[in-house]
């Protein structure tokens, strides 16, 4: 298995209970393709360096989780339709 940290940018202008659905339905879908989250560090509201659709904050997610080499793609392409999703992405974590 392999160390991976999805980051998520999520929308400010969305509530607190759509925002934490929002961080639940990605570990359920790492769970659900045979990931371990190991760890969840909410990084809270931050300026964007750039607007992005008319927004100058956003809220940041770091997710780790252990899990085999396909997964990242599976659950990028998941991520990538949640439309409170602003930003994503995931990396692999060095040893």
């Amino acid at each position: 298995m392999n160390k991976y940290e999805l980051a998520l940018v999520v929308s400010a202008k969305i509530e607190d209970d759509a925002r934490a659905e929002v961080v639940e339905k990605a570990k359920s879908l790492i769970d659900r393709f045979g990931g371990v989250v190991t760890n969840v560090e909410d990084a809270g509201k931050k300026r964007l360096a750039y607007e992005i659709q008319k927004m100058k904050e956003a809220f940041y997610y770091f997710i780790q989780f252990d899990a085999e080499s396909d997964v990242p793609v599976q659950l990028e392409s998941r991520v990538r339709i949640m439309e409170p999703v602003i930003r994503y992405l995931c990396v692999r974590q060095d040893a």
